[in-house]
């Protein structure tokens, strides 16, 4: 005689909590694939922009307020003051 055994792991009650937990996995992978993307392309706009600044004249430097020297860090300056106010929008 065999006895059928209706309960498992996916009886009723748990595929409402599996799936629930998938989302949440789902948007946690969702969240960190933007953010890697976020920052690889804040790297590719940081190469560029410093690539334009040595590109440009000491006098057209001098124009924007920059000596050759703080090309760089003028850049990093720029992009901590960006990401400061993108940070305070998400919160908003």
């Amino acid at each position: 005689m065999t006895i059928a055994n209706d309960t498992s792991i996916y009886s009723s009650a748990a595929p409402g909590a599996f799936r629930k937990m998938i989302r949440k996995a789902t948007r946690r992978l969702g969240r960190l694939v933007n953010n890697w993307i976020a920052a690889l392309i804040a790297q590719r706009e940081y190469q560029a922009q410093l690539i334009l600044l040595r590109s440009l004249t000491d006098r057209e430097l001098r124009d924007i307020g920059l000596d050759r020297c703080q090309a760089g860090e003028g850049l990093a300056e720029a992009a901590q003051a960006r990401s400061r106010c993108q940070q305070s929008k998400k919160a908003d």
